[in-house]
């Protein structure tokens, strides 16, 4: 049974996004093919508007899905989009294209991580670089920042650390500034106190443009990363993972990388 629509709950939901989204009332309103008296209205609870009305605005406004799913119960409404847990049966097509994708990647490390920043998915490149680092960071859920951060972690290994930490924790910080998430800015407030405080920006310094500088026994790795998301899926579960592939920033780099997983296919 739903329950009845709450209009204070979606007009500050949808307020909050918008502004948020640095967006104003009638530019949302063109965006979603309505007009700005009536988004006035639902922002100021006047209006309670149809199902279809609050997917177009949240589609407008970029929403996640699962965050599109919680304007739709807050106007009343069943959620959109489902939530699979990952190793459903259901997610079987999915998990065979990323293992496929990931060890397609090798010798160059990849990983498959969810809104967290918990890793679902490895190849064995990466797992080659994460060898000598504390059991206990390898339990279930393995959180990829806090693995690369942590002082048990790569932390010692990484040549550039008090720049390449804030590196990571800006980009964390970008995202739950787009997307919050209480979890995020826990893992935010934990991994700051792992690290030195931010250096100052000198006559060098290239904002985000930080290789990561990880030292292995095959001499120093200077790796660059890409992020690919799902722009199209329709579940809220494969919507939030992202794959981050490394990919080495110079020819010493490509043949150390070799040497570290010598049975990489090519």
């Amino acid at each position: 049974m739903l329950t009845k629509p709450r209009s204070t709950d979606l007009s500050a939901g949808l307020r909050l996004w918008r502004q948020r989204r640095r967006v104003s009332q009638l530019e949302l309103a063109i965006r979603a093919g309505t007009t700005q008296r009536h988004v006035s209205f639902i922002e100021s609870g006047r209006s309670l508007p149809g199902r279809d009305m609050i997917i177009r605005l949240a589609e407008s406004l970029q929403l996640p899905l699962r965050d599109r799913n919680a304007l739709l119960l807050a106007g009343g409404f069943a959620p959109a989009y489902d939530e699979t847990p990952y190793d459903d049966p259901g997610l079987e097509a999915i998990r065979t294209a990323l293992t496929g994708i990931v060890e397609g990647h090798r010798p160059y490390p990849a990983v498959v991580i969810n809104r967290r920043g918990d890793l679902v998915l490895t190849n064995r490149s990466f797992d080659a670089l994460i060898v000598g680092v504390a059991t206990y960071l390898l339990d279930e859920p393995v959180n990829g920042p806090r693995l690369l951060l942590h002082p048990d972690g790569l932390a010692p290994r990484i040549a550039n650390f008090d720049e390449w930490s804030w590196h990571v924790i800006d980009a964390l910080t970008h995202e739950a500034a787009q997307n919050p998430d209480p979890a995020a800015d826990a893992l935010i407030e934990e991994l700051t106190t792992l690290v030195p405080p931010r250096p100052p920006a000198g006559p060098g310094h290239l904002g985000f443009a930080v290789p990561l500088r990880l030292n292995s026994e095959y001499g120093e790795l200077r790796l660059i990363t890409t992020l690919t998301r799902f722009g199209t899926a329709v579940d809220v579960t494969v919507s939030e993972l992202r794959m981050e592939a490394f990919l080495p920033a110079d020819e010493p780099t490509a043949k150390a990388l070799r040497l570290l997983d010598p049975a990489a296919p090519g």
